[in-house]
Order: C-alpha cells, then structure tokens, then sequence
C-alpha cells in the first residue's frame, strides 16, 4: 500500500509515540493514537514481514472465545458491540466502507458428538465465575435450515450468536492508513527494528532506515515482538501456528450469515479456511490440507463444489502459549508496551478506541494485568 508520506526517515527523527508493526493490530493502535494529538509513526518492516494479517478471515467474532479467562471473553464483546461505531468512524473520515455486517453468526455441526461437545463448551464458558454472558442458542437442522436454507445433508445443527458479524479486512487496512494520514501518522515500510535503547527519558529505535527517537514505543510486531520486548524489559512468548485460506470466484448471493469455517464476502467470493499446523514459520501452501478444508466446506454447502478456487495461501497467525492477547507496559522501561493477539480484525475497535487513548495518557489500567506475559510463570492449578 503506498502512502504520500512513507518517505523515508531523516537520521534522529523524533516522535511522541512510536508503533513497530504495520499489520492490523499495529494500524488500529496506530490510527486511535493519531486521534489523540500527538506526533506519531508507524515503522513497518514491509512486505518481507511474515504478516500475520494475510492469515485473517475476517470475522468479527466474539463465539466461543474466553474459555479458560472470562476476562477475555468480556473484552471480546465489548469490541464487537463497539464495532460498528468504529467502522462508522472509519467510513465517516476515509469515505472507505468496510463492509462490516452483523447478522449473527454460526458454527455448524457435521455429527451429532460434535454438536454436543460446542453445547457443551458453551455451557461451561458461561459457567465460569465472573463471565460476562452474552446470547447464544443451540440449533438443530430444522432450525439452521430456516436461516441457512444450503446446508449439506450432513449438517445436524449448530450453534449460533446473534453477536457475530464480519467485514472487509482489506478495506478495513485501507481504511486504517487513511485515517492514520489524516491524522497526521507517518508511515515508514522498510524499516525493520534491529535494536531498541533508553534514551533521554524515551527509547532510540535503530532500523534499517536510520535511527528514529520516540517518548513512547508500542510493540505490535507480531511474530518480531518475541524478539523485541526483551529489549524494553519485556517479553512477548508467541509462536506460529499456520492456517490455509482458500478463495472462490463470485457467484449470487447465498450465505447471509458468517460460519466459523465459510464466509461469503460482500464481493461475492467465498473464504474458506480455519486449518490449525505446527509448522514454525513455513509459509508453503500444502495441497493437501487446502483439498481437506475444501471437502470439509463442501459438506458444509454443497453448492460450493461448482465454483472454482481463485486464491489460496498460507498464513502464520501469532499464539501466545494459552492463546489469549498480552497487554502489557514495562517496569523497567516506562513508556513500552507490547501488544499481541490472535484476533486482529475482531478487537480492531478496542485497540483504537480504548488501549490507544490509555498509552497516550501514559499506561494501561489495573484490568489489563490478566493479560500480562507474568500469568505464564504462575503454577497452574492440576
């Protein structure tokens, strides 16, 4: 994406607030702290970077999340109630429409076993003590085929949340830069972070493009930030899992709502995807696991067996060791921070409009310690 002002950096340029990463989580932090006033840049490590944010699906999603800490299950949903406002925002300031739609989404089910194990997680999700509740139901056939009249023969029910929706994550980048343009962000591409040090009272950033000195930096590197936070007395314990994603060609309009497996864009085209591989950083497209997820989709909506694939592609989507987001500012370096998560696109709005605000002011608050990387050292319970 070319920006007007991603020249490159004069050697000690300073900034308030300095975010290393260009992807979705980098953007949006980015964007919210442009709202704010002060003199901000992005410092993106280009199209070489593994781009976790090639890998997403799009969903703004809040099903089934916080199994294991409540905590993120009520941050989840505040960001999909703050969506739309957010995606209004963008569009009011950028003229971009990303698309976003919140019709409910499903997770269908291929067996009845299956059906009962995400009744039964559900269940036990909104069991755990100090759970924010939200809506869900469980379906059978005869009910998803009223809302999902293409359904396989397969397909014995599934679960649904009237909370769930989805956008263009495309449009949604574009609308980011353009926002963080008008707010006067400075983008820099090609300018991969080698070190992080104190200095006066902020941080000297050396990168392939010169030296850069920020008041503040934010970590949002993806995969990069197990590297760098060490450098500011943090750290960032995240590993790659690898996911497929395969696109089809148009065809009428036919999925009104989001599946964790299927989507159908407001294009048109479908997006299949949510294949899970430890296979460290290897991008290779394996034929094999996009045959696996295509048959599995077809048994989903059978219809999807006449149309032709037009894109498919590996990912390397950013985990932490229990899979929920770090949020966190260093002790022994004020004024670093490093944010990481699984969900970019569907905690997009929380980034920009509520971590953002709370680095600018100077720190996170008591309820973001959860979320700290120390919950890792602390023995767990059998």
């Amino acid at each position: 994406m070319t920006q007007p002002n991603q020249g490159k950096a004069n050697r000690g340029e300073d900034f308030d607030i300095v975010v290393v990463g260009g992807g979705l989580v980098g953007t949006a932090l980015a964007w919210g702290l442009g709202q704010t006033g002060q003199k901000v840049a992005v410092l993106d490590e280009g199209d070489v970077a593994v781009r976790p944010s090639r890998g997403n699906f799009a969903l703004v999603w809040l099903q089934g999340k916080g199994l294991g800490m409540p905590e993120y299950a009520g941050w989840t949903k505040a960001a999909t109630d703050s969506w739309g406002g957010f995606a209004e925002t963008l569009r009011e300031q950028t003229g971009v429409d990303i698309a976003y739609r919140r019709p409910g989404g499903f997770m269908p089910a291929l067996s009845d076993k299956d059906l009962e194990d995400r009744a039964n997680a559900m269940m036990r999700l909104h069991n755990q003590p100090d759970m924010v509740r939200y809506p869900y139901e469980v379906m059978d056939r005869a009910a998803l085929l009223k809302e999902m009249p293409f359904i396989g023969p397969e397909v014995v029910g599934g679960t649904y949340c009237p909370l769930d929706g989805h956008c263009n994550s495309l449009r949604l980048l574009r609308a980011l830069h353009s926002g963080m343009e008008r707010n006067g962000v400075a983008y820099r591409p090609n300018h991969r972070v080698e070190r992080i040090d104190p200095k006066d009272d902020g941080f000297r950033l050396t990168t392939a493009g010169g030296e850069i000195r920020a008041g503040k930096v934010v970590l949002a590197a993806g995969h990069d930030s197990a590297r760098l936070a060490p450098m500011v007395g943090l750290e960032a314990p995240v590993r790659p899992q690898r996911g497929h994603v395969i696109v089809t060609e148009k065809t009428a309009p036919f999925l009104r709502h989001p599946t964790g497996y299927v989507r159908q864009t407001d294009e048109g085209g479908v997006m299949i995807g949510d294949s899970f591989e430890e296979a460290g950083f290897d991008t290779t497209l394996q034929p094999g696991v996009s045959s696996a997820i295509a048959a599995r989709a077809i048994r989903f909506f059978p219809l999807l067996a006449k149309l032709n694939v037009v894109r498919s592609w590996a990912a390397l989507r950013v985990l932490s060791p229990d899979g929920f987001p770090i949020y966190e500012q260093s002790t022994i370096m004020p004024g670093a921070f490093v944010v990481t998560c699984h969900s970019g696109v569907t905690l997009a709005s929380n980034h920009a409009l509520v971590l953002a605000p709370l680095i600018a002011a100077g720190g996170l608050t008591d309820a973001f310690t959860v979320f700290s990387a120390r919950r890792f050292h602390v023995p767990q319970a059998a």
